[in-house]
Order: structure tokens, then C-alpha cells, then sequence
């Protein structure tokens, strides 16, 4: 599942994850949160962190400033 499309734009996935995880949570609340499956929540926190738009804090991850942007850039953008 990607997140971040070829373009390097936020696909609905990472959106809505990304929307999840605005307060710190784990990855069990984030998919709950979402409606998407545990698995594919657990591998797009990874590629979501690994492109620094979730930040690892106590209880979880939380959204970074790379993330706000990149969901304000596909707010304005749509």
C-alpha cells in the first residue's frame, strides 16, 4: 500500500492515516481510526516515518510538521 504516490503526493491512505495519528496514537487506534486493516496501518506508519511525515513519541507516532504540510498541500490541491 502506498502512501506517498509517484508524484510525491499523499494518497488517500496516507491521508487518512495521517488524519489518525494528528494526536499521538498506536498503530491499533490509527486503524480503528481510519477503517483500514491493522496490516496495511502497520506498513504505511513505516513508509510514513521513513519519509519523516510521522514522528515516533510516547504512546505511539504523531503526525510531523513534513506531515501537516504535506496534508495542507493536498487540501489545497484538491
Amino acid at each position: 500500500m502506498a502512501c506517498i504516490d509517484a508524484n510525491g503526493k499523499l494518497t488517500r491512505s496516507g491521508e487518512l492515516i495521517l488524519l489518525a495519528m494528528m494526536e499521538p496514537a498506536d498503530v491499533e487506534t490509527a486503524a480503528q481510526e481510519s477503517g483500514l486493516p491493522l496490516f496495511k496501518v502497520r506498513s504505511a506508519v513505516r513508509e510514513l516515518s521513513k519519509a519523516d511525515l510521522l514522528a515516533e513519541v510516547e504512546g505511539g507516532f504523531k503526525v510531523s510538521s513534513k506531515g501537516i504540510e504535506k496534508l495542507e498541500d493536498r487540501k489545497t490541491n484538491d
